[in-house]
């Protein structure tokens, strides 16, 4: 078997930078610490006493993240200016990422404000200032603002 055909595994690392890799194959479950993974590569070929080779995403976030496609439109607060239509592709309790209609003008740090309604029932409008974290191929990472960031609405929408 070779690397690009190996089976992958997701796992969420906790708090206390524990994480439990459970084999694809056999169903045994470990718990390993991985503290010492935090800032190096976050994927490990894992062999497990069945024989089995299969590697194992460690994921580090401190919220789950759920997919999304969900409208929207963003604005530029700082600097003041640019704005446009943006399609928000994940969210979580604290931050989302997107997609920009069109041209990138958006850089790391900068602050903007994003509106977009959720597919709930009520369809629920957001409005949140948000930190842009990171821009990859035209995917925009950001992380809100607010101190006060949890919101019942967007909790309730995580969990269903």
């Amino acid at each position: 078997m070779t690397e690009s055909t190996m089976q992958t595994v997701k796992a969420f690392v906790r708090p206390d930078f524990t994480v439990t890799i459970v084999c694809p194959s056999c169903k045994m479950p470990k718990t390993v610490s991985v503290a010492s993974f935090k800032n190096k590569t976050h994927y490990l070929k894992v062999r497990c006493p069945c024989e089995t080779v299969f590697r194992v995403h460690l994921d580090f976030r401190q919220h789950y993240r759920k997919p999304t496609n969900l409208p929207g439109i963003y604005k530029s607060l700082k600097p003041a200016g640019s704005g446009g239509t943006i399609e928000v592709r994940d969210i979580s309790q604290s931050g989302l990422g997107f997609v920009i209609q069109g041209t990138n003008l958006i850089e790391v740090g900068q602050l903007l404000k994003v509106s977009f309604e959720l597919d709930d029932k009520k369809k629920t409008k957001l409005e949140k200032k948000v930190t842009v974290q990171s821009v990859t191929d035209g995917f925009v990472g950001c992380k809100f603002v607010e101190e006060q960031a949890y919101e019942k609405e967007l909790g309730f929408y995580l969990k269903t």
